[in-house]
C-alpha cells in the first residue's frame, strides 16, 4: 500500500483520471498497479520530477 506524498496530481496512465490529494492512499480502489509504475510514482522519474507516493511502512 502506498501513500500520496505529493499536494494534487492524477495517474495520466489512469483512465479513471481520479486526483489524488496529498495523505490518500494509492491506488483508490486498491486495483493491481505494475511494478515499472510504482517505480515511477515513487521516484524522480515521471513528468513532474518529484516522488508521488511512499510506501506505507507496516
Amino acid at each position: 500500500m502506498y501513500k500520496v506524498i505529493y499536494d494534487e496530481f492524477y495517474d495520466m496512465k489512469d483512465k479513471t483520471k481520479h486526483v489524488y490529494q496529498k495523505g490518500d492512499i494509492f491506488p483508490f480502489d486498491n486495483r493491481k498497479i505494475p511494478q515499472k509504475r510504482i517505480e515511477e510514482l515513487s521516484t524522480e522519474n515521471n513528468k513532474i520530477g518529484v516522488p508521488l507516493i511512499e510506501k506505507i511502512k507496516e
